[in-house]
């Protein structure tokens, strides 16, 4: 989960604001004939929330109303009220409106890519919260463990499911392919529980933990029994599902409704590649900002289709027959500066990612750990300890464990 409640008491506020090292752009999709139509809008994080969001408390409502409201859902997942999940409630209108709009705005586009997976599959609707909570919908998110996309897939889990994690391409942020893993893993969860309280549970801390936690409490099988058995992290994580239910479904009660678009959209398409190809190579010819490539295409890390079989490259719609009738001319555009004699840079992407870093818009970082010296990471990266203050503004050899260094220009 890459919420800062991860790292707080139960008593601190949880943010629906995630750490992101991308710009924000909200995404939305329509249906047309066959076509991959989405829509998205620059520039919300520089938008304040709409006037519908009142500042007045509003969170000091009866037990028994917020109580009703939770039972009225149609949900099959269970969302019991009790004081833990009252607690969040509250905070998440109190604390986080603005962010809570914001988050609903996402929603518009999100949620339908959640609910025709899930519905494929005949799992409940309400799943589509788990990335609420986990990513608060920002698809390019990452957390400091190493977890990515939306859903927040860690390394091995994405590849169990399928998921194709590598030195040039990471699915964990292709919002569908994504989607798809999650469904399995979630499925795949409840199998073995037959309970979605402690499939969501393992969906955060692992199976492992949770059967810990079973076998602690004396082997009863429901959230509420293991809930002080379970890592912090995780007895927070249930409360927040139950809270995150109750908040999309009854914000306009609290005065909070979704951010409203200020800017203009661009509706974009889907082309099926099967050579290598670098995004700048498809940005200079088709005069395309690199930027809105990458957040259309953040799969690729490195900027890099790497061909051999097929990937998927998403173009604003007005582009994709220019694209389609020119393809030639971007292949062959400064073909060997991108794409032929970028061999070492690629081959410093695998070590890379043997080493233990990760990459983010084409720029690689790695987490310095615990005995870490500049220079020993400045061998494992093949770079110049020189290199390494320069990219990171370091004025000295001094670093410290937990930090993110950047290891590439």
């Amino acid at each position: 989960m890459l919420l800062p409640v991860s790292m707080q008491s139960e008593d601190s506020i949880p943010a629906l604001e995630p750490d992101s090292t991308h710009s924000d752009v909200t995404v939305y999709e329509t249906e047309l004939d066959s076509v991959d139509l989405r829509l998205f809008e620059w520039m919300l994080a520089g938008l304040d929330t709409t006037p519908c969001v009142t500042m007045p408390d509003t969170t000091m409502l009866a037990d028994s109303t917020y109580k009703r409201r939770l039972q009225a859902l149609p949900c099959i997942v269970e969302l019991p009220y009790n004081p833990i999940a009252k607690r969040y409630i509250q905070r998440y209108i109190k604390s986080s409106p603005r962010h809570t709009a914001r988050i609903m705005r996402e929603a518009e586009y999100y949620f339908p890519i959640f609910e025709d997976a899930l519905g494929r599959r005949g799992l409940p609707y309400e799943l589509k919260y788990v990335p609420v909570i986990e990513s608060a919908l920002r698809p390019n998110a990452r957390s400091r463990a190493g977890a990515a996309g939306l859903w927040q897939f860690m390394p091995t889990t994405a590849k169990r499911y399928g998921l194709e994690v590598n030195s040039l391409v990471d699915e964990r942020y292709d919002v569908y392919k994504s989607t798809e893993a999650a469904c399995d893993f979630l499925q795949a969860l409840y199998a073995i529980f037959n309970d979605w309280n402690l499939a969501i549970a393992a969906y955060n801390c692992g199976p492992g933990n949770v059967r810990k936690a079973i076998h602690y409490a004396g082997g009863k099988r429901d959230f509420w029994s293991i809930y002080p058995y379970l890592p912090r992290e995780t007895r927070m994580y249930v409360p927040l599902f139950i809270a995150s239910n109750y908040v999309f479904n009854y914000a306009g009660e609290h005065g909070i409704c979704p951010d409203t678009i200020s800017v203009g959209r661009m509706l974009t398409d889907t082309i099926v590649i099967d050579q290598r190809m670098h995004l700048k190579q498809v940005a200079d010819v088709l005069g395309i900002a690199i930027d809105d490539l990458r957040y259309l295409n953040p799969q690729y890390t490195r900027d890099i289709l790497p061909g051999n079989k097929n990937y998927r490259l998403c173009l604003p719609i007005d582009q994709t027959t220019m694209f389609i009738t020119q393809q030639d001319s971007i292949l062959a555009y400064q073909a060997n500066r991108l794409i032929h004699d970028r061999r070492s840079e690629i081959d410093m992407a695998q070590k890379t990612s043997i080493a233990g870093g990760y990459t983010i818009n084409g720029k690689m970082y790695y987490k310095i750990r615990q005995g870490d010296t500049l220079g020993g990471i400045a061998r494992k990266f093949h770079v110049t300890v020189s290199q390494l203050q320069k990219w990171n503004g370091l004025t000295s050899t001094n670093i410290y464990t937990g930090k993110n260094l950047r290891v590439s220009p």
